[in-house]
């Protein structure tokens, strides 16, 4: 079984050279994004530091779980994983249909990808078309959990999130 630490490392060889659209070491997003989910569990922890390891590196489900990474962890990241052809959109209604811990797991990414520093370090055209993405992909998670979960994870990740959550709360929608 896996801990938290063993999974960190697991990360941080998996990604070892990697960076992200702005040059920052990609372990640096998945650690922001496990960061985002404590408050959880060491699951969502594990999955957190996991969750591009089998779309953005050479390591599969069944690697994972030789290497002791525990199912409900490896199935957690299976169900954020992009599936070629599949459009974006769909992919994020089928990872509300995945249950609260996917969503969740979704939800921290989401919030770090949006987060403005980063942002800032992008074209006005990436800046623009990655924002209507983000937010186009909030007005599907966001509805699926309840709100008191969405602003736990986005203080931690994100707080510039925490306007729009309050103004979606204020008119009624359901997250």
């Amino acid at each position: 079984m896996k801990n938290i630490a063993k999974v960190d490392a697991l990360a941080a060889t998996a990604h070892a050279g990697q960076v992200d659209k702005i040059g920052v070491p990609y372990i640096e997003h998945v650690r922001a994004v496990a960061a985002g989910l404590v408050p959880f569990g060491d699951d969502l922890v594990m999955a957190g530091l996991l969750h591009d390891v089998i779309e953005d590196t050479d390591w599969t489900a069944n690697q994972l779980r030789e290497a002791g990474v525990p199912d409900h962890v490896v199935a957690l990241v299976e169900a954020v994983t992009n599936e070629r052809g599949v459009p974006y959109k769909e992919k994020v209604a089928r990872i509300t249909g995945q249950g609260r811990d996917a969503v969740l797991l979704k939800i921290a990414d989401n919030a770090h990808n949006s987060h403005p520093d980063r942002a800032a370090q992008l074209s006005e055209e990436q800046r623009t078309r990655l924002a209507a993405k983000y937010r186009a992909a909030r007005d599907v998670l966001w509805p699926a959990v309840e709100g008191r979960d969405i602003e736990t994870i986005v203080r931690i990740v994100n707080p510039s999130l925490l306007d729009e959550l309050r103004e979606r709360q204020s008119a009624g929608s359901p997250s």
